[in-house]
C-alpha cells in the first residue's frame, strides 16, 4: 500500500505531468519528422527508378529496337540492333531485355524476327503477363502507364508501359520495360529501422531532460511552497527572494510576498483591534460590576439604589455606544454600509451642523463660525456626510480650551469641494499624527475637556472611512499650542465606489 501511494504521489506531480508532456510531445514532434522523411525518401526513390525508366525507354525507342512486318513469319516480329563487340551497346540492350514484354494491339506477345521466340523475359513472366483484355485498353489509351507488381518470391517491381509504332507507322505496339525495387525497398527499410531505433533513444534522453529542467523550473514553486508552510500567525514577516530572472516565477514570488505583507498588516489590524475592543470594554463593564456590587453589600437607602443603577445605566449607555460604533465600522470594513448618494447643498447641510454646534460651544466658552457659499452641490451621501462633519465640530469643540475659536469654512473648487475645520486648541505632536485616525487611538494628554468627556475614540476613524468612500482625501495640519486644521477634499460628483472600502492611507 505504501508503494502504490507513492506512486500515486508521483504520477500527480507537476514534474511527472511537465515531464510527460515533454515526453508525449517528443514522440509526436520525431514521429511526424520520420514520417515525412520516409514518405520524401519514398517519394525520391520512386521518382528516380522513374528516371531510370524513362532513360532506358528512350533507349529503346532510340534505335536499339524495331518492329518490322516479317516476311518468314507473314506476321510483325521484333529485331534488335546493336554492336555485339560494343560492351556498352550490349550492356544497354542487356538492361533492357531483363524486364520486358512487346505485344501488338491485340494483346499477342510479339515474335524475336530471328530467334522466333516471344518477345517477353523470364522475369516479366514471372511477375506476370498482362492479359490482352488490359493490354488492348492501354492500347487504345495510348498513354504511359506506371505500374507496380510482384514476383512468386514477392519482390517488388517498378514497370513502364506504353505505345510504340512500327517503323512505316501503321500498327501500334504495346512495350513494358520493368525494374527491381529491391534496392531502393532496402534503402527505405532501413532507413525506417534507423528510426525506429532512434526514436526510443531520443525520447529517453528526452525525457531525462525534461524531468531535469521540469526540477529545476519548480524549484522555486518548491521554495514558495515551503515558504507557505513555514508561515504563520507569528512569522508573517518572512519573504521569499527573488530570482531577479524578471520571468512569471519572479512575479508569482512577488504576488506571494505583497499577499504575505497584507496579510501582515490585517493580522496586525486585527490584533490590536482586538486589543482595543477587549480594552474598551472591559471599563464600562468593570464599572457596572462595581456599581452592581457596592449597592448590594453597601446601599442601604433608596437613593443609594438609584444612584448605583444610574450610575450602572451611563456605563451601559457607554457600552452600547461602543458596540453600535464597532459593528458599524464592521460593516464597512465588509463592503456591507452602501452609501445612498444624491444631489445636496452642502452649504446648506453644513450650515445646519454648525447651528447645533453652537449651544455646546458657547457652554463651553468657544467661538463657533462658519464661512459658507450660498451654494455648493455635490453628490453625496447626506448621512455619513453629516457624521464626518459634526466628528470634526465635536472634536474642535471638545479639545478648544475655553476662550478659543473653531471655525469651518466650505469652498468649491473647480475639481473638488474642500471643507475645512481649524480651531485654536491645544494642537496634536507629530508623533501622534500618524495614528489619529486609528480606531481608538487618543492623543495622550489632551486636556481636561476632554477627560470630562472621554470619546471612544472611533470619531476618526469613521470620518476616514466616510472620506475614502467617497474617494476623497485628507489633509491634518497641528502644532501643539497652535491649534488644529482638518481639511477634506471631495470630487463634485462623488465619483467612485457606492460602499465603503477597506480604509487606508488618507492623505
Amino acid at each position: 500500500m505504501p508503494r502504490i501511494r507513492d506512486y500515486r504521489r508521483l504520477t500527480r506531480g507537476l514534474r511527472f505531468r511537465l515531464t510527460a508532456s515533454y515526453a508525449l510531445f517528443f514522440a509526436v514532434l520525431l514521429i511526424g519528422v520520420a514520417a515525412l522523411f520516409r514518405a520524401r525518401l519514398a517519394s525520391t526513390l520512386d521518382r528516380q527508378v522513374q528516371e531510370v525508366l524513362n532513360e532506358e525507354w528512350a533507349a529503346l525507342k532510340g534505335g536499339y529496337m524495331r518492329i518490322d512486318r516479317s516476311a518468314e513469319l507473314e506476321k510483325y516480329a521484333a529485331s534488335w540492333y546493336y554492336d555485339d563487340a560494343d560492351p556498352d551497346e550490349s550492356a544497354i540492350v542487356l538492361d533492357l531485355k531483363k524486364i520486358y514484354l512487346i505485344a501488338d494491339a491485340s494483346g499477342n506477345v510479339v515474335p524475336n524476327a530471328k530467334t522466333k521466340e516471344p518477345e517477353v523475359s523470364t522475369a516479366y513472366e514471372d511477375i506476370g503477363i498482362d492479359s490482352p483484355a488490359d493490354i488492348q485498353a492501354r492500347v487504345r489509351a495510348g498513354r504511359t502507364f506506371w505500374t507496380e507488381r510482384r514476383n512468386s518470391d514477392g519482390d517488388r517491381f517498378k514497370i513502364r508501359g506504353g505505345i510504340v509504332f512500327d517503323e512505316g507507322h501503321h500498327a501500334p505496339f504495346y512495350v513494358a520495360i520493368g525494374t527491381p525495387l529491391t534496392q531502393y525497398s532496402t534503402i527505405l527499410r532501413e532507413f525506417t529501422w534507423i528510426y525506429v531505433g532512434v526514436i526510443p533513444a531520443a525520447l529517453i534522453l528526452g525525457s531525462l531532460l525534461g524531468w531535469f529542467m521540469a526540477g529545476r523550473a519548480l524549484t522555486p514553486v518548491l521554495a514558495v511552497a515551503q515558504a507557505a508552510q513555514r508561515i504563520s500567525g507569528s512569522n508573517l514577516s518572512l519573504r521569499i527572494p527573488t530570482r531577479r530572472a524578471g520571468d512569471e516565477l519572479d512575479y508569482l514570488i512577488l504576488t506571494f510576498n505583497r499577499m504575505i505583507e497584507r496579510l501582515e498588516s490585517s493580522f496586525g489590524q486585527m490584533k490590536q483591534f482586538s486589543t482595543d475592543v477587549s480594552h474598551e470594554l472591559r471599563t464600562p463593564i468593570t464599572g457596572i460590576r462595581g456599581q452592581l456590587e457596592v449597592a448590594l453589600f453597601t446601599a442601604k437607602t433608596t437613593e443609594q439604589y438609584r444612584e448605583a443603577m444610574f450610575n450602572a445605566l451611563q456605563d451601559i449607555d457607554r457600552l452600547s455606544q461602543i458596540v453600535r460604533a464597532l459593528l458599524l465600522l464592521s460593516q464597512a470594513e465588509s463592503g456591507q454600509l452602501v452609501l445612498q448618494k444624491s444631489r445636496l447643498n452642502l452649504s446648506q447641510v453644513a450650515g445646519d451642523l454648525v447651528e447645533q454646534f453652537q449651544i455646546p460651544a458657547e457652554a463651553a466658552g468657544i467661538r463657533l463660525t462658519a464661512d459658507l457659499p450660498p451654494e455648493c452641490p455635490a453628490e453625496v451621501d447626506r448621512v455619513q456626510i453629516e457624521r464626518m462633519i459634526s466628528n470634526l465640530l465635536s472634536n474642535a469643540v471638545k479639545f478648544t480650551p475655553q476662550g478659543g475659536e473653531v471655525r469651518m469654512s466650505l469652498q468649491p473648487l473647480l475639481d473638488r469641494i474642500e471643507i475645512v475645520v481649524e480651531d485654536t486648541g491645544r494642537g496634536i505632536a507629530a508623533e501622534h499624527l500618524p495614528h489619529i485616525f486609528d480606531r481608538f487611538y487618543r492623543v495622550p494628554g489632551s486636556g481636561a475637556a476632554a477627560d470630562r468627556e472621554p470619546g471612544l475614540g472611533l470619531g476618526l476613524s469613521f470620518v476616514a472611512w466616510i472620506v475614502k468612500a467617497h474617494r476623497g482625501k485628507i489633509e491634518v495640519d497641528s502644532a501643539p499650542g497652535k491649534g488644529t486644521r482638518v481639511t477634506i477634499k471631495l470630487p463634485h460628483d462623488g465619483a467612485g465606489s457606492d460602499t465603503m472600502e477597506p480604509a487606508g492611507p488618507v492623505g
